[in-house]
């Protein structure tokens, strides 16, 4: 996974936006509300995301990932480097974090977005 892979993958998820925040990071968003975050400065590819409860342990146990500062009370992790998982399981990882974020949203916003 690199930053283009990345960008195709969660633009083909259904009302993303992306944006640039706080200068240097890259966001997807869906409802305003962010699901999968990467720096544009740095030289390593590392991506932020919201995992399940009962995954985030076991996922900070693994090379290459931890939890995600600032973030990590809300069971997000850092994921460091392009070959930390295999490409299934990037897209497994991010297509969950949107439908953790998206199942968020209020009915109102959800109907906005349709």
């Amino acid at each position: 996974m690199n930053i283009e892979e990345l960008r195709d993958f969660c633009l083909t998820l259904p009302y993303t936006k992306e944006d640039v925040k706080w200068e240097t990071d890259l966001c997807f968003t869906v409802g305003e509300k962010m699901y999968c975050v990467t720096g544009l400065e740095s030289s390593k590819f590392r991506l932020s995301l919201k995992v399940k409860n009962e995954q985030f342990e076991e996922l900070t146990q693994r090379e290459g990932i931890s939890p995600a500062p600032y973030l990590a009370r809300y069971k997000w992790v850092l994921i460091e480097g392009e070959e930390t998982l295999p490409k299934e399981e990037w897209h497994f990882f991010i297509r969950q974090s949107y439908e953790l974020v998206k199942s968020k949203l209020s009915k109102k916003l959800l109907s906005q977005l349709s």
